[in-house]
């Protein structure tokens, strides 16, 4: 007579397999705390580039970090805006809350977003305040004629030919911050420097390290952004 297999231990293997799951991942950094860093600026000062950069070394370093561009978010969170007063202010709070829920899970959040007016940015300010998450705001300071020189798409040609409305910088106005965290003219200081400048602020205020390793395995060849 055959006898049955022995009962098999669910808990013990539940727990096993949760001790594995819960290990982090190798390499990996979990900074105190989550953070949104807002880069604000005219559309041309260099926000998208000094996002990106900063993200390619956090995640050399092993720090879990997300970038939200506004050209790539807008089709998909705000599909159907124009660019009103109303219209960005409600973009820009969509897109910080968006944010918020990702810092509140202790990610490190970079937005490249516009966000001409000051209290749609308060209104992100304050969404990640509500989940614990540091906020820092970003100014990329640029002039509109070096923003204009640098835009190979034309635009600010067609905003001042009247041809794209209510356009930042040409017909709308951007309001810059009163008191931002970081101010990075990017007119007077090469990327390195302004990426650099970015990761140690984050490198004090969420106690995460990007070692100068970073920037050589970098320089070699390191994951993209």
């Amino acid at each position: 007579m055959n006898r049955p297999p022995p009962p098999r231990n669910n808990a013990g293997r539940t727990r096993r397999l949760a001790s594995v799951t819960l290990l982090p991942d190798a390499g990996m950094q979990r900074p105190a705390r989550g953070a949104v860093v807002w880069f604000t600026g005219l559309s041309g000062a260099g926000k998208t580039t000094l996002a990106h950069g900063a993200a390619r070394r956090l995640r050399l370093a092993g720090v879990p970090v997300e970038v939200l561009d506004g050209d790539e978010v807008r089709p998909h969170l705000s599909q159907g805006l124009g660019f009103s007063k109303a219209d960005r202010d409600t973009n820009v709070i969509r897109v910080g809350y968006v944010a918020s829920l990702l810092a509140k899970h202790g990610v490190v959040v970079l937005v490249s977003l516009v966000s001409p007016y000051r209290v749609a940015r308060a209104a992100a300010r304050q969404a990640a305040g509500n989940v614990g998450a540091h906020f820092a705001e970003v100014f990329v300071d640029a002039p509109v004629e070096l923003c204009t020189q640098r835009d190979v798409k034309g635009l600010y040609q067609r905003a001042i030919a009247g041809e794209i409305p209510n356009f930042t910088g040409i017909s709308d106005p951007y309001e810059p911050p009163d008191a931002s965290e970081l101010v990075i003219s990017t007119g007077d200081e090469p990327v390195d420097s302004s990426v650099a400048r970015v990761v140690t602020y984050l490198e004090r205020v969420v106690r995460v390290v990007v070692g100068p390793d970073v920037q050589i395995r970098e320089r070699s060849g390191g994951a993209r952004a």
